[in-house]
């Protein structure tokens, strides 16, 4: 752990300390100053969803002839350094739980997330030791003179890093107010990653899995409908090449949550569109979403089979070593299949074709009349009436079918409150979202055990038709089958209690501070 650090801007070019401020520096300080300048090739690492920057951290490579090291930098400057082998290089890329030092955000469940190079650039460095009048050195500059990386390299402005050494904290905060005080020396309004991000024409958090849409009240419904829908478009092609490069399974499940909203989307808000548009493109996206469920399905029972085989009783963990081995080649093969779909001509035409007809003059669109407050009000009133009236006809000897229904239902009353969430009070629409969501995982867990406890038993069939399950395998899975079995039942006897949580007065006024109608 180090010390805390400052950063300025200096609006002279160059790895060396200008000579004006060595001058301002040595009224307080002696000034001694590295002959040398290091070359360092730095690249910024994160998840393709900007998970370490939304902690307050940044996560580089720096890598200098030789050596390389990871660098963790919290918001308030500290760094915790992580080395690994092969110095020079860093491996192609760690995942997230390899990089990070033990701690709450390393122990998170997202942490087997990949990291991904967010951008690269060079720096000429320089450092300046601070001496005391003990010839004790109390404080660091690093003089950073940093580029994009490229063949035309575009340079940033130079910055200059104050550290602070352990037991001189005071002179740290001297040579900042030196600094404060000198012509042409500002203090950072950037991170170096935010500034090298902006220098190549991106910035932190460009990605977003989130329905990300700022609407006004005035607008036209069908201007609304259209800004939600090409969001949902840029978030579906925003995934496609991690899905395509296998780089993270969280790209497919991002890009099939885009689909599930763009069907919804047409479904409940459709009518704003020409009705030819809605019925050809809510036939394309139903096949978009067929053809990403296998391979989603494979990558989820991949990461729930290791946990419940923690808690095999009759049965040991590695009896289910087959079993994940055939999933592992089933998957290959699913991935291959998915793979030529999104490189289909079909698929082309789909998001193409799509993006044009959304780009079409909005005046010569959909119906006119309806505002996107009006249009929010009512497909969210609308959305939440099939929810009650559905939960409210579920007792203890409903199918469970009925559940199923309740979810689908659940989760487009979801994506419409997200749609229109600009619109909404933040506060009632966030005690909204908190009720459905503690109803959705309730019926998400229901339905969740059971196609899973089906597929266990639809692959046992498969992998005994193959030649390739064991007879303890088998006894293995008949075991994970009973306990998503337990897990599927708990979770109906929760159904009751959530939906009451979700139906009752309470949430019914904080649903009528969205819809604008009377609690009463």
């Amino acid at each position: 752990m180090e010390a805390h650090s400052r950063e300025y801007d200096v609006d002279e070019p160059g790895p060396r300390l200008p000579g004006r401020l060595r001058d301002e520096l040595m009224t307080t300080f002696a000034v001694d100053e590295d002959r040398g300048v290091t070359r360092v090739r730095r690249t910024w690492l994160d998840t393709f969803d900007w998970r370490l920057y939304r902690a307050g951290l940044a996560l580089q490579h720096a890598g200098t002839r030789g050596h390389g090291e990871l660098v963790l930098t919290g918001t308030a400057g500290q760094q915790l350094t992580a080395r690994f082998a092969n110095p020079a290089r860093p491996p192609r890329w760690p995942c997230l739980a390899d990089a990070l030092p033990p701690g709450p955000l390393r122990d998170q469940g997202t942490a087997a997330a990949a990291l991904l190079p967010v951008v690269t650039a060079v720096s000429q460095v320089h450092e300046v030791r601070l001496r005391n009048a003990d010839e004790k050195t109390v404080s660091r500059i690093a003089v950073d003179a940093m580029a994009l990386a490229g063949p035309c390299p575009a340079p940033l402005p130079t910055r200059l890093t104050v550290t602070g050494v352990r037991g001189y904290p005071g002179a740290a905060r001297r040579a900042g107010r030196i600094l404060d005080g000198t012509a042409g020396v500002t203090l950072s309004g950037q991170t170096a990653l935010e500034a090298a991000l902006h220098a190549a024409g991106r910035h932190a958090l460009d990605y977003t899995g989130k329905v990300d849409v700022t609407l006004h009240r005035a607008m036209p419904g069908a201007e609304a409908v259209t800004a939600i829908l090409l969001q949902q478009l840029d978030t579906l092609e925003a995934n496609v090449d991690g899905v395509l490069h296998d780089t993270d399974i969280e790209f497919l499940h991002d890009l099939r949550i885009a689909v599930r909203r763009t069907r919804s989307a047409l479904k409940l808000l459709g009518d704003m569109l020409p009705g030819e548009l809605t019925l050809r493109f809510a036939s394309e996206f139903r096949w978009l979403g067929d053809i990403t469920t296998p391979l989603r399905d494979l990558d989820v029972q991949l990461l729930s089979v290791p946990p419940m085989a923690a808690g095999l009783v009759a049965a040991h963990s590695a009896d289910l070593d087959p079993f994940l081995a055939y999933l592992a080649r089933r998957r290959t093969a699913e991935r291959r299949t998915l793979g030529r779909a999104l490189r289909s001509a079909r698929f082309a035409a789909v998001t193409g074709d799509w993006r044009k007809a959304l780009l079409v003059p909005r005046e010569t669109r959909g119906r006119a009349g309806l505002h996107a407050t009006e249009l929010s009000a009512d497909r969210t009133r609308r959305a939440y009436g099939r929810v009650l009236k559905l939960g409210s006809a579920i007792i203890p000897g409903s199918p469970p079918e009925s559940l199923h229904t309740l979810r689908k239902r659940g989760k487009e009353l979801r994506y419409v409150l997200e749609f229109f969430a600009s619109l909404h009070d933040p506060r009632a629409y966030r005690a909204v979202l908190s009720d459905l969501k503690r109803l959705q995982d309730c019926l998400g867990e229901f339905q969740d055990s059971q196609v899973q406890q089906e597929e266990i038993q639809a692959l046992a069939a498969a992998m005994l038709a193959a030649g390739a399950a064991p007879a303890p395998t088998l006894l293995a899975m008949g075991e994970l089958a009973a306990h998503l079995g337990l897990r599927q039942r708990q979770a109906r006897a929760e159904f009751a209690e959530r939906f009451a949580g979700f139906a009752g007065d309470a949430g019914r006024r904080r649903m009528a501070v969205l819809t604008g109608e009377d609690p009463g």
